[in-house]
């Protein structure tokens, strides 16, 4: 199959385009080894498009870090189940290199699915899932649990734009926070591969009413959107709490009230993700629902004045 080939933004009226777009790897090297500083290794911001304010806000503190900034837009198949909204994610690519432009990109990566895998979708759903993952992407029974492929999907498709991309620095929001975390621990581990990378996290953009920004979220009516709130409301309800039991039952009668489908809600480890079992370990409040056919997940920092549960505890399964 023929790959496209990268084309000038065809922008709006009175719209100027400056940022370079770049759809393959080979052009990508060429552009590299044109930059006029020593070490031309960029600041990458990988998104799959849909850009908001917390993009935008990744986009702006790799713009400070001194370096050429890479913005990458790719909506990974390999992590999204078959039941899951991969046809349905919000596309806008002229939208999404205004945007990344003027938040400080100066490079703009738009693969198509046959640059990231040459191999074919379904041979690179099986490599995919022979991946060793981090135990943080298997063991603390949230997203793993939820979404079982999901990080095996993430770790590959990360893997292949690191080794296009060729990064000093990674960015990406604490939103995803398990996912962070995931990332971390892949890139630290596999260090002979990538070369040293710093990886960074940036807290959660979050509109005014309080909801996490997330591309998901104009899949959500305005009605919808006062239920999605249940999420904030159930993680500041949880900083009142004084032991972990008792936030983790005034989490889920949050997100009940608000009519929302419960994924999890949970007190965690907050760099293990696993349940805590010491008193002076730094915590993480961790929350995912559902409205209709829209998947919410939230988190934040929690400081309980608590003793530690049983090693053995159990977060309760959601009600059916």
């Amino acid at each position: 199959m023929q790959r496209r080939q990268s084309e000038p933004f065809d922008p709006e009226p009175d719209t100027l385009v400056i940022v370079k777009i770049i759809s393959t790897g080979s052009e990508l090297t060429k552009v590299s080894r044109k930059l006029s500083i020593e070490d031309s290794r960029p600041v990458v911001v990988m998104t799959m498009g849909a850009l908001h304010e917390g993009h935008c806000s990744l986009i702006r503190k790799a713009a400070t870090i001194g370096r050429p900034v890479l913005v990458s837009i790719f909506v990974n198949p390999t992590q999204f189940a078959p039941h899951e909204d991969f046809n349905d994610y919000p596309r806008d690519l002229a939208r999404d290199c205004k945007v990344a432009e003027d938040s400080g990109a100066d490079l703009l990566f738009t693969p198509d699915s046959d640059e990231i895998y040459p191999e074919g979708l379904k041979n690179a759903t099986t490599t995919a899932q022979r991946l060793k993952l981090p135990d943080v992407a298997t063991r603390p029974g949230l997203e793993d649990a939820i979404r079982p492929n999901f990080f095996s999907g993430v770790c590959l498709v990360v893997s292949r734009l690191l080794e296009l991309t060729k990064p000093r620095h990674c960015l990406f929001g604490e939103k995803d926070y398990q996912q962070l975390l995931v990332l971390k621990d892949m890139i630290k581990d596999r260090s002979d591969r990538f070369g040293i990378i710093e990886v960074e996290g940036a807290p959660t953009i979050r509109a005014e009413s309080g909801l996490a920004l997330s591309s998901r979220n104009m899949h959500l009516s305005e009605e919808q959107k006062d239920h999605a709130l249940g999420l904030r409301r159930s993680l500041e309800a949880a900083s009142t709490c004084s032991t972990i039991e008792e936030a983790q039952v005034r989490m889920r009668q949050i997100l009940v009230e608000h009519e929302l489908d419960i994924d999890y809600a949970a007190i965690r480890d907050a760099e293990t993700l696993t349940p805590p079992t010491q008193s002076n370990r730094p915590l993480r409040a961790l929350v995912a629902a559902r409205l209709g056919s829209v998947r919410l997940i939230d988190n934040c920092e929690i400081t309980l004045a608590q003793s530690p549960p049983r090693a053995d505890e159990e977060v309760a399964p959601p009600e059916e």
